[in-house]
């Protein structure tokens, strides 16, 4: 049988029945089962309740839960407190607020030694006290459940009745629909038709829920107000406020309420000596709510309710239900999402991220399908590319200087023929225009964001909606009255040594009281409070930054003395395949590294933004967001940018090498150059972060925590038949799932992913399709991931993504820079023009590689560096060649750079200027033609502001006329009194005159 404590005005026949006396009977035995007691109460209270949804009357729906610990007695101390309270009247009864709440500490019986007290436990039973009578004064009803299925934990169910919701919706300046309609103005003509051809034609991939269907009316929404309940359609208002706005106004005033006293903080007893610390948590219960009794363990956890079950044959038909079948199934992974409903059930936050995510998903579409047509084309040419034919021609007989020292030997550039090929894919006059699409691809993207978002805007009543200062968080208060007492104490240090000044009584006492009131009005945290955070800050992240940087050159060294190693090997088909076996481990080495780092960092990032002490949430969020992704940033982009640009290019030359500490020589480039190399290294990091990362660790580990808190409840639970047999109650099964944690991990994601669709889309042309196939699951799964295995979050109101659109934009804009890079210095695009242009002889690319190979000869080879078997190739080599622009050894200047270099490098400085201005311009442009709004939403709410107007100036008018007509109501009853009334009275005396006695002609 259910315990339960109504704070809330209770029937009569409810409160007849004494809940905690009929428990103690059951436990001295009387009582075989409860099910015959329970069958003369009620037929079945739990479905009468409809399992928890609503309060043990099954009349007030619950809003939201608090959960928190307790300490069961052990039962003969039970039974004593309970035959106590058994032997209670209505008088005693009436009195039982002030009694220990069930499942709490109570008076023992006289023979009963007294058990060790648990101050910390007493504690924390007393702020709750404290914290939920506040919350009953606040107009909130509670009700308590301890007797549950889960061992130790009990729940207070939060209802807030319809004054509540109209005071605080007021307050929070809620828009809500009032019973104005309005039809929303339609295209006509031309785009009238092509809408409903449109419409026909996406219908099947439409999701079956009523609010996606489109819509020709809409009603006028206005702030709420209590004066102005005649404005809305209050015909039922059990749905008036949806369980989303219900659950954020509960929420508001969870963290608006405060709990002030703590039982041990003021050195009663023996309380301040054993725990000090108490006094510390009383200061931060001092000055809020919620945040602060989660974060001391006062309650376990805090949440509203879902709506109900989203799977069986017997379920009741709520939105949870709906959205897991036309929204979190795998089998809808081709339809829209159901936005609207979204937002309904989740808040305007997490509606914005999946739409902000349905825009990406549906505009990686063009660019996959132009990705792969570039692709295609690299497929279709590759035969005929001059540079890779040459490479693989064995006429050439093309002799190459060693790759190692010592271990390696001469080697045919045709060899190679393979990773030529393969690099003429990705490395064609099309990844040009490729890196071009993309840039405006980037900022049509953002521009049909911010349209789209004006739309949901305008559809979700959020116009002229403006966030307000959120309530200073837990941590900060602390530090801010820490720092206000600590001022108070050099005060009162520096009022001892000044003498004493004679001063008044009731001017001291009023000073004395005022000094209470509030100790950090006046107080903040300066730069000087968080100086050494912000050192601590800037020294963790260069340390967090040098440490990829050491992962990195680890790798390299890992590279390097592999393929020496593998050079030694006496099979040709292992020495044949070198490139390809150290490139492969060695990206997922760096895979491995990467996804490990990013949990790390991810922790790193949380614990230098606690210790800054943000003031607000929404501030410690930014602060939170923007060390994560820097981290995060440099710890998966690290390992494309050294191949990118830094691979091969100081490697020195035959003869003189740099080496890393001595010993290790700097690996070069393949004859095709690195593209081929970047694209293998980008296409495995995003893919295996995709797989393993955003998709197994989002299904795995939040499936093995279920599994484990699943076990431990099991464990921790009776084994009474009974209770495995009773169905548990909706906040018992919420309780069991993973707690909401936000959503700057699906946005980090994203964001990276984002980076690298954009940033080295010039060397992955397929990067738009993996990411778009890795998003039709990634929608699903996060849907998915918030209809069944979280808890419901608290809906928060928004009207745009936050910090992370500055994040889309700089990524969008460095997007530009890096891929100009890639083209000019990583790519054979601008080599190839130069020759072209100026050194080929018959207008064509035939010598184009002989070109860009200088020669060498072995006699210069430096002691010790020259290979073990110079005549591994069946022959002696006199003169190999090596990829670089330097002078012959038969010249004057022999080895030094040539001509040729300094053209090349010209060429490529000026193709990256005149590509990135020229990018710039035409991402300025597109967002300069594209309007931010569209027009018919201006439109629409230029319309509203008409309507608003217009419905007050009717109102006005209305009462105008009705309050003439009253008064023309009463000027006709008093004219009949007027025509048969008496004369009217003679005038009063005029007032004596002015004399000694009567001064002022007044008495």
């Amino acid at each position: 049988m259910r315990v339960n404590e109504k704070y809330s005005t209770l029937p009569a026949e409810d409160r007849s029945v004494h809940i905690i006396n009929i428990c103690a009977i059951e436990d001295i035995g009387y009582l075989p089962s409860e099910g015959t007691l329970l069958n003369s109460l009620s037929v079945d209270p739990d479905a009468e309740c409809k399992y928890g949804l609503y309060f043990r009357d099954g009349k007030r729906k619950v809003d939201y839960v608090l959960v928190y610990h307790h300490k069961r007695a052990s039962g003969g101390r039970t039974l004593a407190r309970r035959a106590q309270h058994g032997d209670a009247g209505p008088a005693a009864r009436s009195a039982r607020q002030d009694q220990p709440l069930p499942g709490k500490a109570g008076p023992l019986g006289a023979g009963e030694p007294e058990p060790p007290l648990d101050y910390h436990e007493d504690d924390k039973r007393f702020r709750r006290e404290e914290y939920e009578g506040n919350l009953v004064e606040a107009g909130l009803e509670l009700e308590r459940d301890e007797d549950t299925k889960i061992h130790g934990v009990g729940f207070v169910k939060i209802h807030a009745p319809w004054n509540v919701l109209c005071r605080e919706a007021e307050f929070l300046k809620l828009k809500m629909p009032t019973k104005k309609l309005y039809h929303i103005s339609e295209t006509r003509g031309l785009l009238k038709k092509i809408n409903s051809v449109l419409q026909k034609i996406t219908d099947p991939i439409q999701p079956k829920v009523a609010e996606h269907r489109p819509q020709t009316t809409k009603r006028l929404s206005y702030p709420f107000s209590r004066e102005k309940q005649h404005l809305f359609d209050l015909s039922d208002k059990d749905s008036f406020f949806d369980s989303k706005t219900r659950s954020t106004i509960v929420y508001e005033i969870l963290k608006r309420t405060t709990c002030t006293k703590a039982k041990y903080s003021m050195g009663q007893g023996e309380g301040r000596k054993k725990d000090s610390a108490l006094l510390n948590k009383r200061r931060k219960c001092d000055r809020y709510g919620i945040t602060s009794l989660l974060a001391n363990g006062v309650y376990s956890a805090a949440y509203p309710l879902h709506d109900g079950d989203y799977e069986g044959d017997n379920v009741e038909f709520n939105d949870r239900k709906l959205l897991y079948e036309e929204w979190a199934s795998y089998g809808v992974f081709y339809k829209y999402q159901p936005i609207d409903l979204v937002r309904k059930y989740f808040g305007e936050k997490i509606g914005l991220y999946f739409a902000w995510l349905g825009v990406y998903t549906q505009m990686l579409i063009p660019a996959s399908v132009v990705g792969i047509i570039v692709f295609l084309y690299g497929w279709a040419t590759v035969d005929d590319n001059i540079p890779s034919m040459e490479m693989c021609d064995q006429r050439h007989n093309i002799t190459m200087c060693p790759l190692c020292d010592k271990t390696c030997s001469y080697w045919r550039m045709s060899s190679a023929c393979a990773t030529a090929r393969a690099s003429h894919l990705f490395d064609n006059p099309a990844t040009v225009f490729f890196s071009v699409f993309m840039a405006l691809w980037a900022a049509t993207f953002m521009e049909h964001w911010k349209r789209k978002q004006m739309r949901l805007n305008y559809r979700w009543d959020l116009t002229g909606f403006e966030e307000e200062e959120d309530h200073p968080r837990a941590e900060y208060e602390a530090r801010v009255l820490e720092k206000s007492l600590r001022k108070e104490s050099k005060n009162k240090e520096k009022r001892r040594h000044l003498p004493e000044e004679p001063t008044n009584k009731w001017r001291q006492r009023v000073k004395t009281a005022m000094a209470g009131v509030k100790l950090t009005d006046k107080v903040k945290l300066t730069w000087r409070d968080r100086f050494p955070a912000y050192f601590t800050n800037l020294v963790s992240i260069i340390f967090m930054i040098a440490v990829t940087f050491a992962i990195v050159l680890g790798v390299i060294i890992y590279r390097i003395s592999t393929a020496a190693a593998l050079a030694m090997n006496s099979s040709p088909s292992v020495r044949s395949n070198i490139r390809v076996t150290v490139t492969a481990t060695a990206v997922i080495i760096n895979l491995v590294v990467i996804i490990l780092l990013d949990e790390v960092y991810g922790c790193i990032a949380r614990w230098l933004t606690k210790i800054e002490v943000p003031k607000t949430e929404k501030s410690f969020e930014e602060r939170l967001i923007f060390k994560a992704f820097l981290l995060k940033f440099v710890n998966s982009y690290t390992p494309i940018f050294y191949v990118a640009f830094f691979k091969g290019r100081f490697v020195g030359r035959p003869g003189d090498y740099v080496y890393i500490f001595r010993s290790f020589r700097m690996e070069e480039c393949a004859p095709g150059g690195c593209l081929m190399e970047l694209c293998i290294q980008l296409s495995i990091i995003m893919l295996g972060k995709q797989l393993i990362q955003n998709n197994l660790f989002e299904i795995g580990i939040p499936k093995m925590k279920k599994f484990i808190r699943y076990l431990r409840l099991k464990h921790q639970s009776p084994s009474d038949h009974d209770e495995h047999v009773k169905k548990k109650q909706r906040y018992e099964v919420d309780y069991t799932l993973e707690p909401f944690a936000g959503l700057t991990p699906e946005y980090m994601e994203m964001i990276i992913q984002f980076g690298f669709v954009t940033l080295f889309v010039a060397s992955f042309p397929l990067a738009p399709l993996f990411a778009l196939l890795n998003n039709i699951i990634e929608i699903r799964l996060d849907a998915k991931k918030f209809v069944t295995e979280l808890r419901r979050p608290v809906a928060v109101r928004a009207k745009d993504i936050g910090i992370w659109y500055n994040i889309l934009r700089g990524v969008g804009k460095l997007a530009v820079i890096i891929n100009a890079f890639v083209i000019s210095f990583t790519s054979d695009f601008i080599p190839r023009l130069v020759y072209l242009y100026m050194y080929s002889e018959n207008g064509t690319m035939h010598g184009f590689v002989n070109h860009t190979l200088s020669s060498f000869n072995v006699s210069d080879f430096q002691n010790g560096t020259a290979p073990n078997d110079p005549l591994d190739l069946g022959y002696e080599v006199q003169i190999c060649r090596y990829k670089d622009y330097r002078e012959p050894p038969w010249s004057e200047h022999k080895y030094d750079i040539s001509k040729d270099f300094w053209a090349v490098l010209a060429a490529r400085l000026a193709f990256v200027i005149v590509f990135q201005n020229l990018v710039m311009f035409m991402s300025d442009f597109v967002d300069w033609v594209i309007p931010d709004i569209p027009k018919d939403i201006s439109q629409q709410i230029h319309k509203e502001k008409v309507l608003m107007v217009e419905l007050f100036m009717r109102e006005e008018q209305g009462k105008q006329q009705l309050l003439d007509t009253w008064m023309e109501k009463d000027r006709k009853k008093a004219e009949p009194c007027n025509n048969h009334s008496p004369a009217p009275p003679p005038p009063p005396p005029p007032p004596p005159p002015d004399g000694p006695d009567f001064p002022g002609g007044s008495l």
